[in-house]
Parts: C-alpha cells; structure tokens; sequence
C-alpha cells in the first residue's frame, strides 16, 4: 500500500486545475466540432424518425417514445456497424423491449428498416 502522503500528492498534481483547464482548452476545437456533426447527425435521425411515425398515425403522446427508440438505435448502430448480424439481433432486442413498453412492434420495425437500413433477424 502507498504512504498516504504519495497519494495525497498524486490527486493534487492530477486535481490541478490549471493543468485541466489548459488540457481542455486544447481539446475544445475537437469536441465543439465533434458535437456539431453529431448534433447534425441526430436532427437528422430524427426527422426521419418523424416521417415514419406521420406515416403510421401514431399518437402525438406517444412521439416521444418513439424518438428515444430511433436514438438508442442511433447508438446501436454507431457501436455495432462491425456486425451486421449482431447488430440485428440487438436492434430486435431494443423493438421487445419497446413494445413491452406498449409501442407498436409494426411501427419500431419499420423504424429499424426505413430509418437505419437494418434487417430483421
């Protein structure tokens, strides 16, 4: 085990908050950047999640639902674009869960396969 005194030191040079400040504001044009395209990207998503739901007549109360089921496939198909099959699979698992949440199983496949181009398994 460390001498107290060692890990005092070491949390005070890591909590410097010069030294932070200097490191974050060398990364600030990246992450503004970043955030910009990605920001762009889900306006995107979701007008086209939009679309698809206008299509179906689904209830305005239940928009909101539907959107965070086109994010969280946003997010899946960002982690899993290696494995088409894994990814798949995992997007039907997001439609179960969803339509145990009482959407409509017709209009989260549609979603899947209008939106971001994924095959049922």
């Amino acid at each position: 085990m460390r001498r107290p005194t060692r890990r005092i030191n070491k949390w005070v040079a890591k909590s410097n908050t010069e030294r932070i400040k200097a490191t974050l504001d060398d990364m600030q044009p990246d992450m503004i950047r970043n955030y910009a395209s990605m920001t762009a990207e889900m306006w995107a998503i979701e007008s086209k999640v939009k679309q698809v739901i206008c299509q179906h007549s689904v209830q305005s109360i239940l928009m909101v639902s539907y959107l965070n089921f086109g994010r969280q496939m946003y997010k899946l198909q960002r982690t899993r674009q290696q494995d088409a099959r894994v990814l798949e699979l995992e997007a039907q698992g997001l439609i179960n869960r969803w339509a145990a949440r009482g959407l409509d199983p017709v209009v989260l496949a549609a979603i899947r396969t209008e939106v971001f181009n994924v095959a049922a398994p």
